[in-house]
């Protein structure tokens, strides 16, 4: 089989080279996409990470592939109906770096309570006065964890209990077991909205979540809310979390996770946008306003970038590749 991990380092390709006995394996560093799927058309099996665009256009230049083993959770940026039509199964990892993610979002928090980022660039800059660098205290704040039920959100309601944080969740599958076991309780998204100092999401990305976060909402949240969100940027309608910022309803804002990520980083795809896409412009503007407000801390997509939890995600993609190969496909997409 020729097996190509597009996205990849030498050194994550030890962890799959038991495959290269029977196997012909190459390492790609930059991400696939349909502007050159063509040079790897010989590809029976691929492994992708989050920035890979696998649409069916790209699927169409790769007219041996059998697989797909994404080195992620979320699986968006993977035309998963394009594979069906073709018999190509689509593997993922469901869990890789729940305390990770979690963490990094407490990270977020803390960083816009006590104002740390900001006394950083100050100190480097030879200022030592603490003068507009007071935080607050998270201690007693009530925290509403939107996918308190998920992998993700479990660890976040626990970290906040930690800290001493009110935790309130909210979730299209509860479980009140977890609830009276950790001490919150599940409300509705417009109750949670309300009641809440500090908002975090942790959902996945698709047709029902797609903007799920909207101007609304956000009408709705108290005024002088904290919003982070560590899941995927177009859970978030992001022009509305702009007005939202412009109103002071939302104080700060935490992002790991932008819409217009992959324009941003790609200078071709941004020349694109803005010859050819006039919504998808309009959201790298906001994305762009977004990275330069003072009140707003974005991370490039960061949270699960642990030693720990990389090494992680590689042992599953092994795994589910070696599922594959042996006809006994696991962590199907699906399945």
């Amino acid at each position: 089989m020729k097996i190509y991990l597009f996205e990849a380092e030498e050194w994550e390709k030890r962890t799959f080279e038991t495959l290269e006995d029977k196997h012909d394996l190459v390492c790609v560093k930059d991400p696939l996409d349909e502007d050159n799927a063509g040079d790897f058309s010989d590809a029976e099996i691929i492994s992708v990470f989050v920035h890979s665009d696998l649409n069916a256009a790209a699927l169409e230049n790769l007219p041996h592939l059998k697989a797909v083993a994404t080195r992620s959770t979320g699986y968006d940026h993977i035309d998963v109906k394009a594979c069906d039509e073709r018999d190509i199964l689509v593997s993922y990892v469901p869990t890789y770096g729940e305390n990770t993610v979690a963490s990094h979002t407490i990270g977020l928090l803390l960083n816009i309570a006590h104002r740390i980022s900001d006394g950083v660039d100050r100190t480097r800059k030879g200022d030592f006065s603490n003068k507009g660098l007071r935080g607050f205290d998270v201690m007693d704040k009530t925290i509403g964890v939107i996918g308190a039920s998920g992998n993700i959100g479990r660890y976040v309601v626990q970290m906040a209990k930690g800290i001493g944080m009110t935790v309130i969740g909210q979730d299209v599958k509860p479980d009140e077991a977890f609830a009276k076991e950790s001490g919150f309780r599940y409300v509705d998204l417009e109750t949670l909205c309300r009641e809440s100092d500090v908002v975090t999401v942790h959902v996945p990305l698709n047709d029902k979540t797609k903007n799920l976060i909207d101007r609304d909402l956000f009408s709705k949240m108290k005024k002088g809310v904290v919003f982070l969100n560590t899941s995927r940027g177009g859970v978030v309608n992001e022009r509305a979390l702009l007005h939202a910022l412009s109103e002071d309803r939302v104080a700060a804002a935490g992002l790991d996770v932008v819409s217009a990520e992959p324009a941003i980083r790609e200078e071709a795809e941004l020349i694109r946008i803005v010859i050819e896409d006039e919504e998808r412009w309009g959201e790298l503007l906001a994305n762009e306003t977004l990275l330069r407000m003072r009140n707003v801390y974005v991370t490039p997509h960061n949270a699960f970038n642990t030693k720990e939890a990389v090494q992680r995600i590689l042992d599953v993609t092994l795994e589910n590749i070696e599922g594959f190969l042996r006809n006994e496909p696991v962590n199907t997409v699906g399945g």
